[in-house]
């Protein structure tokens, strides 16, 4: 009675917006995916959409429908994937998403050797799910979640890989540059330079400025490490990055970092996988050598 056909065509009218754009993605003609969808409503004795115009408008069955869909096609496509590489031989690909700007630098410290040691897995990193990691791992979209911040959740297990501090990194001028750590009253006066990530996403606010109500006097957002880290080195602000980035990823630029608080802030970086795949041999593998990332150089 329901088919992969009728899954599909809900998803695609809710993407495309109408029947007609949906049976060009899909290949088919529009009266046939109307009439496909008719003979289930018959079947099922209820109503999936309801017109109104020119527009569907989804019942309660078909917004059931459409989340099944939403659920259930990401896993066929990643299973028929998955049995396809098995038949030509292949291993798979390890799908990567990132939650963290400077967990890009870090994952580069371990794919090479990765992919040196398992030629028939292909690695694919995906850095759009920079606040939607979890949702993509429930959604078979990744395999693999990259986070310093998990957050767990029944069906998904999460290890910590890697420790590091988060520091403040200021020029070798700076008049704190001979400081071993930095107050929060201090930014009082500071541009402070960030990813464009919202403030409560930000380690030096929610860990560090906003337990003290301080807040700097200018925030500046720069997306990418290599222009940020070139303008704290001209003198144009501070940022706060991992030490270890900081030292090995800039080291010409002669940059200081500064503990933030007596006692610094101390964090992880986690990979987190479902609980089914978290046997797979080469997602293991992964682990293993990321478990590994603090011996090798960038």
């Amino acid at each position: 009675m329901l088919e992969r056909i009728h899954l599909a065509t809900l998803l695609e009218v809710e993407k495309q917006g109408s029947l007609t754009a949906a049976a060009d993605v899909l290949h088919v003609t529009q009266s046939a995916l109307s009439h496909s969808m008719k003979k289930l409503e018959q079947q099922l004795g209820t109503d999936i959409w309801l017109r109104e115009g020119r527009n569907l408008r989804l019942t309660q069955a078909g917004q059931y429908l459409l989340a099944l869909a939403q659920r259930m096609l990401p896993q066929l496509e990643l299973a028929e994937e998955r049995l396809r590489q098995f038949a030509q031989g292949e291993r798979g690909t390890l799908r990567i998403g990132m939650e963290c700007h400077p967990c890009y630098q870090w994952l580069l410290k371990i794919v090479s050797r990765y992919l040196a040691a398992w030629p028939l897995v292909d690695v694919d990193v995906k850095q759009k799910f920079q606040f939607g990691g979890i949702g993509a791992l429930f959604g078979f979209e990744i395999d693999l979640l990259v986070t310093p911040d998990p957050l767990l959740k029944p069906g998904l297990r999460f290890e910590p890989v890697f420790d590091y501090e988060q520091v403040l990194v200021v020029h070798k001028d700076h008049p704190w540059a001979k400081q071993e750590e930095v107050a929060p009253e201090q930014l009082n006066e500071e541009t402070l330079i960030t990813y464009p990530v919202p403030v409560e996403r930000l380690d030096i606010y929610n860990m560090f400025l906003l337990p003290a109500s301080v807040a700097p006097r200018k925030h500046k957002t720069i997306e990418t490490t290599d222009i940020m880290l070139q303008m704290v080195a001209s003198g144009r602000g501070v940022t706060a990055l991992p030490k270890w980035l900081v030292t090995d990823y800039a080291p010409h630029l002669q940059l200081r970092t500064l503990r933030l608080g007596p006692t610094g802030i101390q964090k992880h970086i986690y990979l987190g996988a479902r609980e089914s795949d978290y046997s797979t041999d080469y997602l293991q593998s992964f682990i293993e050598f990321a478990r590994q990332a603090d011996r090798y150089p960038l």
